[in-house]
């Protein structure tokens, strides 16, 4: 086949001599680096609960002001349902004006009729953790809040982890005790679970979660417009948790008010946060 000789001259071209490393060094990297980075975020800004949509958004936006922001991700991926948009065909769909955020992040979309978008989830969500990365935000995977810090003032100021792994197995094998991590402001982000304020309610400071409410596009993503912001003092909830804390109805795989819910939060969190600085 023609051009077919130039193959094994540009596989030669390619060849290279790595450094001398041995398994030891790359260990001690990886350890090294991450109990550098993991203990210049115990204490922080914001802590994100939760690396889908909103919770990505919100921690980017926040970082990019100058703040300091660990999200912390129960599973050992980034992206939460953004990934595979609606019923694994790979494809989400944004409502104008959340576009624009599209747009922003780089990413193609096509309007497919009059203020309705489509685009491909797996580019939207790589260019989103992409954005947040950049922005200086750190990630902690595999990581559950399992609870909060609340101190004599009522105000939750961290949050209580422990590797995720852990609840899978039995109490018995299983007796690790979690640590805390501080922070200004708590961001919940953990979609439907709304686990943070679940915390609060196992303790009485709050009502009962009800979960969000049965599916219903456009009464769904108002509605988590209009309540994102501070659902208890030193926490905010933000994308599908808004739904789950306050029964609105849920959306499906629109991802609009997700990523502006995100927005949104951040804009709040960062006025709150200005407030206590003066």
């Amino acid at each position: 086949m023609r051009g077919q000789g130039r193959f094994p001259l540009m596989l030669k071209r390619m060849k290279a001599t790595f450094s001398k490393t041995g398994e030891a060094d790359i260990t001690r990297a990886i350890v090294r680096a991450f109990a550098q980075e993991f203990d210049g975020v115990i204490q922080s800004d914001c802590i994100v609960v939760g690396a889908g949509p909103s919770g990505l958004m919100a921690a980017r936006d926040l970082a990019r002001k100058g703040r300091k922001v660990l999200v912390l991700e129960s599973a050992n991926y980034l992206g939460g349902g953004l990934w595979l948009g609606g019923y694994l065909f790979n494809k989400l769909t944004v409502r104008a004006p959340a576009q624009t955020i599209l747009k922003e992040l780089g990413v193609p979309c096509r309007q497919v009729q009059k203020g309705l978008f489509v685009a491909n989830a797996p580019h939207v969500c790589s260019k989103l953790i992409a954005a947040t990365c950049d922005a200086g935000v750190k990630f902690a995977q595999m990581t559950a809040a399992v609870d909060v810090v609340v101190r004599e003032a009522g105000r939750v100021e961290g949050v209580v982890v422990n590797w995720s792994p852990i609840s899978a197995l039995p109490k018995a094998l299983a007796h690790v005790d979690p640590i805390a991590l501080e922070s200004k402001i708590v961001i919940d982000a953990t979609g439907h679970d709304a686990d943070v304020l679940k915390f609060l309610a196992k303790r009485g400071l709050t009502s009962q979660v009800p979960g969000d409410g049965a599916m219903w596009v456009e009464s769904g993503e108002q509605a988590v417009m209009d309540k994102t912001g501070e659902a208890y003092p030193g926490v905010f909830v933000t994308g599908l948790a808004v739904s789950a804390t306050y029964g609105t109805p849920r959306m499906g795989p629109a991802f609009g008010s997700m990523l502006l819910s995100g927005r949104r939060c951040a804009d709040l969190v960062e006025k709150q946060l200005k407030r206590k600085s003066v």
